[in-house]
């Protein structure tokens, strides 16, 4: 780093962490813990290792990794634990923080080639910068974690979720861009950016709306659950219809299944998971494509109809019978369930 980025991360430091003036055995030393759990730590937060003697820590980090070690002590938690929480906490505000520069950049590349700004001046236009931030986000991200918390705690109350769980009612679904891969070949970044954007906004627009929750966005992709088999259903017509009415958006395919899961860390795995994959993979461009065992969830309701496909032999996973699923036409619903899933 130059002379001119060592002041400004010093600076910046100063304003929002404190000085940097620990190396990390000192910073072991004065929490308490050992220098391997504290290396640890710093990893699984998503930090690169720093080198022996390097003073990259203040002491709002020695604090921090006090407070934590006598939390976890007093209540006698398992230390993978800590750490597999800071792992999922790690990632997920890596990427809050670096939306959060994203939306001051500018300001930052400014100050930095400014040439009317001497080195110090502009090392503290860019400490004020971030100050604003953590003034302006430090309350807003402590409540939407209360509200997750207890959105969360609902969950295992209910038997829908948790930290480490085996998860036996929910369905789970992908949706995906059409297509994607080609087309953001064909256009600027900007626009790239606006589509991935709209996207987003469908997805939390709609998954939300009928009690699902996102699990994760994968920028062309979106996975979500909901224990509701008519909500899902509902949901997964939801994001082909809104995609396919959206003139900036190609066509979303969606694959649903359902069954047992794990949750880890917000996430959820196993071969429920890998089904919906595989469906939504397969899937035509603008249709829902189901598993049986959701098929048989959703059952007679007159809402939708399932149209049975030929069975797929899916990789990984082996002959699949699988459902396209619609809803049913308003004229269809006294005529009977021609398409009857049995």
């Amino acid at each position: 780093m130059t002379l001119k980025t060592d002041r400004v991360l010093e600076t910046v430091s100063s304003a929002i962490l404190g000085k940097l003036e620990l190396s990390g055995s000192e910073l072991a030393a004065l929490s308490g813990v050992r220098v391997e759990e504290a290396r640890r730590f710093w990893q699984a937060l998503g930090f690169t290792p720093v080198a022996a003697g390097e003073r990259v820590f203040t002491r709002k980090d020695a604090d921090v990794l006090r407070f934590v070690s006598h939390l976890f002590a007093e209540h006698e938690f398992d230390p993978e634990v800590l750490l597999q929480m800071a792992r999922a906490t790690g990632q997920a505000l890596a990427r809050i923080a670096t939306m959060h520069v994203a939306s001051v950049a500018g300001a930052i590349t400014d100050a930095t080639r400014s040439s009317e700004l001497s080195d110090n001046e502009t090392a503290d236009a860019i400490a004020t910068i971030a100050e604003s931030l953590v003034e302006s986000y430090g309350p807003f991200l402590e409540y939407i974690w209360r509200r997750h918390l207890l959105a969360a705690i609902s969950q295992t109350v209910t038997g829908a979720g948790g930290s480490t769980a085996e998860v036996e009612g929910d369905a789970v679904g992908f949706a995906d861009l059409v297509d994607f891969t080609s087309v953001s070949q064909q256009i600027s970044e900007q626009q790239l950016a606006e589509m991935v954007d709209r996207f987003e906004r469908i997805a939390y627009q709609e998954i939300p709306d009928r009690g699902g929750r996102v699990i994760k966005m994968l920028g062309d992709e979106v996975m979500f659950s909901n224990p509701d088999a008519r909500a899902m259903a509902e949901t997964a017509l939801a994001l082909a219809e809104s995609c396919r009415s959206d003139d900036l958006l190609p066509d979303a395919r969606v694959g649903v299944a359902l069954g047992p899961m794990l949750a880890w860390e917000g996430d959820l795995y196993g071969k429920t998971v890998n089904l919906a994959s595989r469906l939504v993979g397969i899937a035509h461009p603008g249709t829902v494509l189901v598993s049986d065992e959701f098929g048989r969830r959703l059952g007679s309701d007159n809402g939708f109809v399932l149209r049975e496909m030929h069975e797929v032999k899916l990789k990984g996973i082996g002959k699949t019978q699988t459902w396209v699923l619609r809803r049913r036409d308003p004229d269809e619903a006294t005529k009977g369930r021609n398409n009857k899933h049995r």
